[in-house]
């Protein structure tokens, strides 16, 4: 078997990984909004859960007509909050070594214990950060952004969890994290990805 064939199989070995869309005609029904919407949480909520697919991520990730949805945690203890950065071989390439305020990642068919979005998410948060303590979690709002291509394809639930305790840190696809007030994030702004400058504005907006 030459090195050729070797990878045809490897390839086929492998599972594909089915992520949960929705599509964007159902989430948008007219002109898509840029940033954060912090209205008509719930009726987003009922439109994915009622409208959910599992479709093959590699396929989902060049076809804007579906949303991937992605629960975007937001730590906070103390008005700080838990600024991470990505490892330069996270999965998502376009998103390498970049600086964020989310914890999440994409819904696999297998994951869904329940209808929750919020259940998978703090599935999703146990999985990526070790922390000891308890938090409340608290909805944001929906995060947008079709300016670049990593954003034409998700949509952000944008969560904040407020924790009784400082004791967490990062594992996986994260290579560091560490607590600090808003205005360092506000400070290291150019370096944060898309969602999480958006978050940010969001967050400046409460603190006034």
């Amino acid at each position: 078997m030459n090195e050729t064939q070797k990878q045809t199989l490897m390839q086929f070995s492998v599972p594909v990984e089915s992520i949960l869309v929705v599509k964007r005609s159902l989430l948008f029904t007219q002109d898509a909004w840029h940033g954060m919407n912090t209205t008509n949480l719930d009726q987003f909520i009922k439109v994915i859960t009622k409208h959910k697919e599992f479709l093959p991520r590699p396929e989902m990730e060049q076809d804007p007509k579906y949303k991937q949805i992605i629960p975007y945690l937001i730590f906070c203890h103390s008005e700080k909050y838990f600024l991470m950065q990505r490892k330069t071989t996270a999965s998502e390439q376009r998103l390498q070594g970049k600086l964020s305020l989310g914890i999440g990642g994409h819904m696999r068919q297998e994951d869904m214990i329940s209808n929750s979005l919020f259940d998978w998410a703090k599935r999703e948060f146990d999985e990526e950060i070790n922390y000891n303590g308890s938090c409340k979690i608290t909805p944001l709002g929906m995060v947008n952004d079709d300016t670049d291509d990593v954003g034409k394809v998700h949509l952000g639930l944008v969560l904040l969890l407020t924790g009784d305790s400082d004791k967490i840190s990062v594992k996986s696809e994260l290579k560091s994290g560490t607590l600090v007030p808003l205005d360092e994030c506000v400070k290291q702004y150019d370096c944060l990805e898309s969602w999480s400058q958006i978050v940010v504005n969001h967050l400046q907006t409460l603190d006034d």
